[in-house]
């Protein structure tokens, strides 16, 4: 059976790019727990969210593995200052954040669209896809941040299993359908819960931004999650030019909370480009009988108070599902709800005006 001697023998080869010293040398090495032949770690670098941090990760993967764990859960932490003084310091010459084009510079022409909502379980992750894809599909060139930290799932939700690369202390995004994806998701292994104090996460945001090669976009989605904490204060302070579209059921309850979204959008300047009804009936295959599970209204109540339009209403469904292009959460385009993001699409399209 595996020890904890010997992992953190196997994480002595592993160094902080940052320090030039072992993790284990640093007192990077927060916490080791085993269970059977899974391996949990906490790690502490002196920085995060980096393509030296995304090296280091598989690195410590690989090492534990190789010291026989069948699984390795890792979480990261950043050393404090007086921690990274006493060992030296930041190395001479090396930059806080990697060289190379920042999606937030004046120069930059992407147009930013957050998808947020007021409450979980509403589908603002399936609609952030959706309509990601639907742009793609209309000859656009279109970039998503999984920016729901806690609750991250657009790479399952799209079917990717590969992880970004990394050129020259650049990350390059991972695309599929013609989109290309950042997520917290390619920051942890075998979704291990991601537990970070807020400034961590803006410190991620920003590099999510200034640290990936995204090349030329039209549109960056970003799935925000959801209510009003401290990510979606971030990307409001962030990105002064993001326009928003508010997904809600049509619930009453759903859309009362989304207001909150809106409300948030509209005290920081933020253009509304609409609502998304998502779950908004369900549609028999047999008889084409609409069933309003959630009952009705969510949508235009929501519309009225924010003085905006809907885009759309998505009926309850489940996309074809391909075994061989698994995309469990991806329409196609000429399946019915697919049809109905494309329309969603060109609606987005008309109004940011791109």
């Amino acid at each position: 059976m595996l020890t904890e001697e010997q992992v953190i023998e196997a994480l002595k080869g592993i160094n902080d790019p940052d320090l030039n010293k072992n993790i284990v040398e640093t007192g990077g090495l927060r916490e080791v727990k085993i269970k059977g032949d899974n391996v949990s770690l906490k790690v502490a670098l002196a920085r995060t969210g980096t393509s030296e941090q995304m090296k280091v990760q598989q690195e410590i993967v690989s090492a534990v593995k190789g010291a026989g764990a069948g699984s390795v859960g890792l979480r990261f932490d950043e050393l404090t200052k007086e921690e990274v003084s006493q060992h030296g310091g930041m190395e001479q010459g090396q930059p806080a954040a990697a060289s190379g084009p920042s999606l937030l510079s004046e120069e930059n022409k992407t147009q930013f669209i957050a998808v947020t909502s007021g409450k979980g379980g509403v589908g603002k992750s399936t609609v952030s896809v959706n309509l990601a894809t639907s742009l793609a599909r209309q000859g656009k060139k279109v970039g998503i941040i999984d920016a729901d930290i806690y609750g991250f799932s657009v790479p399952d939700m799209m079917g990717i299993e590969e992880r970004p690369t990394v050129v020259e202390e650049r990350i390059y995004p991972v695309e599929r359908f013609g989109v290309k994806v950042i997520s917290m998701g390619f920051f942890v292994e075998d979704n291990a819960p991601v537990i970070w104090r807020g400034p961590m996460l803006g410190k991620m945001l920003n590099n999510f931004f200034n640290e990936v090669e995204w090349g030329e976009l039209d549109y960056l989605i970003l799935d925000l999650p959801p209510g009003t904490g401290d990510v979606a204060l971030d990307i409001h302070t962030m990105l002064p030019e993001c326009k928003e579209i508010i997904v809600t059921t049509p619930h009453a309850t759903a859309a009362f909370v989304a207001a909150r979204a809106g409300a948030m959008a509209i005290k920081t300047n933020h253009q509304i480009l609409g609502i998304v009804e998502n779950m908004a009936y369900f549609e028999s295959k047999l008889t084409g009988e609409k069933e309003y599970v959630f009952g009705t209204g969510g949508g235009e109540r929501l519309s009225e108070e924010l003085k905006t339009d809907i885009l759309g209403r998505i009926p309850l469904g489940q996309p074809e599902i391909d075994e061989k292009d698994f995309a469990p959460s991806v329409y196609d385009a000429d399946d019915k709800i697919g049809q109905i993001y494309h329309e969603i699409a060109s609606k987005v399209i008309e109004k940011a005006g791109k």
